[in-house]
């Protein structure tokens, strides 16, 4: 009963955050000054019921999901939305398992850092259409997750893609910032082509052998239908999810997001967005495991990724482009787990990171807010005095990302390194190597960032420094929940051979069954994590070293250090390589053929014909009597000549 009353209320999800922004959307429009609503506390009350009415709503579909038997799933159909010749496609809502385990830590976080957006946001203008926004963007990421089909979730996945370009480009009056929003918006329809042709893949194949559906119910029940084509359409998907998810080759869009306000940046690298990619595949596993070549890619691509943005992450100054590349380092690792098979670890990892990465970026957000908008490392330094709260709940989340335990980011990482490790033989070892040594590269910059914020001597500006305070309780106070899940949520998995029995794995069982292989042997699980903690303890002590026991020297980055600062100028060559050639291409063939010698041509040569038989038809009727008689004359002369000449 209980599972049939939460399952009729499904609805209420993704609309209770959607209700939200379509109400102060309005009243944003009907204002005398657009984009403003005088009355604050109503827009704050409205922006903050919507996402905790869909935390509750989802604690309820949590529990009915663990009181029903496993493998059963909750659905909703709301209406019947495509229905075209024979294809029949509803608008439905699925929750298993897995997409139970998405609501909680998407609508829990997205709570959160609605309730800090209020003290954040509370002196700029646009206050009430970001809420809008951001509203939005919860609601486009739900209406992903829980769509019960292709389609639906392809919706979800444009919404919130439409939502950052939005948010990204909020302050759109700055060049730069607008420039960043179509940055990300035009990245990720490239990646969106391939995600619609894997769709289109799919159903071709289905509909020929009589399965016209797209169902993800139907697509698992059949999914040995897919098995000549699901390389190609497991490759093409994860196009779409290295867009989203900010993989090689399309990661470029997510550093330049941090040009939306912090509130932004940590929705979009915790709870939304970029978790979408990544959701996908564990959500189509039963294509992929079908597929082991695009699952031997999508880890390459992964541990690729993240040793690129590691590289990168350590020249960076500015406090949000650090946390930007290690989000792009820790989606990598998420992909590796998927792409290896190991499903369960793949989202305990997304889970865990949901926690630390929106309280690293909070806290990024609390420090530029006490800096008044500095976000250089290089010129701040011992705040954890003035700002103590920030200040400790950042070192809650800075020791769960280096994966020191027991906090969170341990044992998920550790969970896909094992997995990566008895993975495909030799490629595994590999994988495993390159993953330690991201491990490794992660802790010293998330160390260094540590270091030149909130400790050693301190570098603001002198006029600065007494005015230095740390933030109202409403940026505060989300600040410890999440530094306390960054501690606290990796318990849900302690491994078998720590004594544990892995809960958050159990919990994932029925949709992805139970682990392949036997696995390691204790001895071997042993010292693949203290070779994993080792690391990581390198990594913060050659930190610590250069940061902190010898006195820091601001000084302009030399060599390698400048190539790291501008990202290794990857931006630069896409811009040569591909975006320099498109424009040049599109000036000659665009506009110099197409622009001005089809179209001008067309429209000036009709224009000129039209002008030179008026000069000729002209010539009959230049108002003087004697031209007149003339052509009458000549008329009458062809006539008879036509007349007497055809009698004869």
């Amino acid at each position: 009963m209980q599972a049939t009353m939460i399952e009729s209320l499904l609805w209420i999800i993704p609309v209770a955050p959607l209700a939200g922004a379509l109400i102060i959307g309005t009243l944003c429009a009907l204002s005398p000054k657009r984009g403003a609503f005088p009355a604050r506390p109503v827009v704050y009350v409205l922006a903050c019921v919507g996402p905790i009415v869909s935390f509750v709503a989802s604690c309820g579909v949590f529990l009915a999901l663990r009181s029903s038997a496993e493998g059963v799933a909750l659905h909703q159909t709301l209406f019947p939305w495509i229905n075209a010749g024979g294809v029949h496609i509803a608008f439905g809502l699925e929750a298993d398992r897995l997409v139970g385990m998405m609501l909680m830590f998407i609508t829990f976080v997205g709570s959160l850092i609605h309730i800090y957006s209020c003290g954040y946001m509370g002196h700029d203008k646009g206050y009430a259409r970001f809420f809008s926004y951001l509203n939005l963007f919860l609601a486009s990421m739900l209406v992903l997750v829980m769509g019960s089909n292709l389609v639906v979730m392809f919706l979800g996945w444009e919404g919130v893609g439409l939502c950052s370009y939005l948010l990204i480009g909020f302050w759109f009056e700055d060049e730069s910032k607008a420039i960043a929003g179509k940055k990300a918006f035009i990245t990720n329809r490239i990646g969106d082509f391939g995600f619609v042709l894997g769709i289109f893949l799919i159903f071709k194949t289905l509909a020929a052998h009589g399965v016209v559906s797209l169902e993800f119910s139907d697509l698992a029940r059949n999914a040995e239908l897919l098995a000549p084509i699901a390389t190609v359409a497991g490759l093409l998907l994860f196009l779409g999810a290295a867009g989203k998810s900010a993989q090689i080759p399309l990661y470029v869009w997510l550093p330049d997001a941090m040009a939306g306000p912090t509130p932004v940046s940590a929705l979009i690298h915790a709870a939304t967005m970029v978790t979408a990619g990544v959701f996908m595949v564990a959500r189509m596993h039963f294509l992929y495991e079908l597929a082991p070549l695009a699952g031997q890619v999508i880890a390459g691509v992964g541990i690729a990724t993240a040793l690129l943005a590691a590289i990168i992450g350590i020249g960076q100054n500015d406090i949000k482009k650090v946390l930007a590349y290690s989000t792009v380092s820790q989606l990598g690792y998420m992909f590796v787990g998927v792409g290896v098979g190991a499903y369960a670890s793949g989202m305990f990892h997304v889970f865990t990171h949901a926690f630390f990465k929106a309280c690293l970026f909070l806290c990024a957000g609390s420090v530029i807010h006490a800096l008044h908008e500095e976000q250089d490392i290089r010129n701040m330094g011992g705040l954890l005095k003035k700002l103590p709260v920030t200040g400790w709940t950042f070192i809650v989340a800075w020791l769960a990302i280096c994966g020191i335990p027991p906090f969170a980011g341990f044992f998920s990482k550790d969970a896909i390194l094992a997995s990566a490790f008895g993975a495909w033989g030799m490629y595994g070892k590999v994988l495993w190597v390159a993953g330690l040594c991201g491990a490794g590269l992660t802790a010293f910059y998330m160390s260094r960032l540590a270091f030149l914020t909130f400790f050693g001597a301190n570098r603001t500006q002198e006029h600065m420094r007494a005015k230095i305070h740390e933030s109202p309780i409403s940026m505060t106070l989300p600040l410890v929940v999440l530094a306390t899940g960054s501690a606290l949520v990796g318990l849900l998995g302690i491994p078998h051979v720590l004594g544990g029995s892995d809960l958050f794995a159990r919990w994932l069982e029925p949709v992805f069954g139970e682990p392949h292989g036997e696995g390691e042997p204790a001895v071997v699980e042993y010292a693949l994590m203290a070779a994993s903690v080792a690391v990581a303890l390198v990594g913060m002590s050659i930190a610590y070293v250069k940061y902190i026991r010898k006195p820091y020297v601001s000084a302009e980055p030399k060599g390698f250090g400048v190539a790291l600062l501008n990202a290794l100028y990857v931006d630069e060559l896409y811009r040569r390589i591909l975006l320099g050639p498109i424009a040049a291409g599109s000036r000659v063939v665009l506009h110099g053929i197409v622009d001005v010698k089809i179209i001008d041509g067309t429209v000036n040569g009709l224009a000129t014909l039209a002008r030179q038989a008026g000069r000729a038809i002209r010539l009959l009727q230049t108002g003087s009597v004697r031209t007149g008689l003339y052509w009458i004359g000549a008329g009458l002369s062809v006539l008879l000549l036509v007349i007497y000449g055809g009698s004869r």
